[in-house]
Formats: structure tokens, C-alpha cells, sequence
């Protein structure tokens, strides 16, 4: 299966990273921002750079949707899966456009309130996760999977 994991760096790339056992197991190509952080985690991944900063950016907003299409033309990824945060927006519209399934994992830190991504990606997910029985009350779709770190 080819998956392609979506993330913006630092937290949301780490909650995608633990995931290794499961990605692992598959054709997996990553979409993330050039940081030295991305740099070492995927050192030896398969790599798209993304343009950041992405919150409420709307020119890069714009960019993304164009390494969105080029990806998606390129890898014909047979699913997505997200921990957002911004850099997902072109992605999972993208995906839905393209009738690629998507997964969606909700950042742990926020338990009360619905982060800005999750709130755009949840209607278009075919599956979207949070990580504590809070977050579900603030998407009606939730399923919770417990922490992953």
C-alpha cells in the first residue's frame, strides 16, 4: 500500500513518526517542512518539502496545493494520513477530489478546543482520531484511539 503521511515538523511529525510500526510495513512517503528536525528523523524516507509557515499563510496556503497535485501525480498514494497541521488542508481536499481515503489523527494537546485543521479536515476524513474521550465531543466523527506518543 502506498501511504503518504502528511505533517507539519516538530510535534505533529513526532505523534506520525511513532506510528513507525505500522508505516513501516508499507510503501510510505512523507510530505513535511524542511527543519532540521524533518531532516534527521527522514533521513533515509522518502521526502517532500513543504512550504512553511502555513497558519493562515494563504500564499503558501496556495503553494501547498501545488506540491499537493504534483505528489498525488507523482506517488498515487492509496491513502493519506495526517496529524495536521496546516500543511494537510491541501492534501486531504486533494484526496477527496481524488477519491483517496484519509486518516486524520488529532494533536493530543488540544482537549478542549478544536485546532483550526481539525476543524477543516474532520468533514472531509474517512477516518479521524482523537486521542482523548474530550476531543470527541468537539468532532461528532471522532473515534478514539488513546494517546499515541
Amino acid at each position: 500500500m502506498r501511504v503518504l503521511m502528511v505533517c507539519s515538523s516538530g510535534g505533529h511529525l513526532t505523534q506520525l513518526y511513532v506510528l513507525k510500526d505500522w508505516w513501516e510495513q508499507h510503501d510510505t512517503h512523507w510530505v513535511t517542512f524542511d527543519t532540521e528536525h524533518a531532516r534527521s528523523l527522514l533521513a533515509d524516507r522518502p521526502t517532500t518539502w513543504a512550504h512553511h509557515p502555513t497558519t493562515r499563510n494563504i500564499p503558501n496556503l496556495i503553494r501547498n496545493f501545488g506540491v499537493a497535485l504534483g505528489t498525488f501525480l507523482r506517488r498515487r498514494p492509496d491513502v493519506v494520513v495526517s496529524t495536521g497541521a496546516g500543511v494537510a488542508v491541501p492534501f486531504f481536499l486533494l484526496a477527496r477530489l481524488f477519491r483517496v481515503p484519509t486518516a486524520y489523527l488529532e494533536v493530543y494537546d488540544r482537549i478542549t478546543t478544536p485546532t483550526l485543521t481539525g476543524r477543516i479536515c474532520a468533514p472531509v476524513s474517512d477516518v479521524f482520531m482523537v486521542q482523548w474521550p474530550e476531543q470527541q465531543s468537539l468532532y461528532r466523527n471522532g473515534v478514539v484511539v488513546g494517546r499515541v506518543f
